[in-house]
């Protein structure tokens, strides 16, 4: 049988990488459905004890905490910092929605961050 092409070689190799991805594409599935069970719990925790749905100062510690693990893990920590922004905002709205199913008032409503407000060094 003849050598393979480069060609051939090199999609053998791109399935590899794309199988790869796929199972951390699962992965990162399944970590935001755990995380998002713990935050819905963390809500009605929040909601029952009329506590606010966020978190101001823990989320600020969250940002910062996140950026750092990005920049040891050679991944730009702002995209880091989007990236959990999305998911913060996200658990907001869920703990807000639990509020509201708990009897509490309507949440005053969260300022968006952005890197330039949660990098104060820029």
């Amino acid at each position: 049988m003849a050598d393979k092409s480069d060609t051939e070689k090199a999609r053998e190799i791109l399935a590899g990488y794309r199988a790869s991805i796929d199972n951390i594409d699962a992965a990162l599935v399944h970590m935001l459905a755990e995380r998002f069970r713990c935050t819905k719990a963390v809500g009605h925790l929040k909601a029952t004890h009329d506590l606010p749905p966020a978190d101001p100062v823990r989320e600020e510690r969250q940002i910062a905490r996140l950026r750092q693990l990005a920049v040891d893990a050679h991944l730009d920590p702002d995209f880091a910092e989007k990236f959990l922004n999305f998911i913060i905002r996200e658990v907001i709205r869920h703990h807000e929605m639990i509020a509201r199913e708990n009897g509490a008032g309507e949440p005053v409503p969260v300022p968006e961050r952005t890197a330039e407000t949660n990098n104060p060094d820029q």
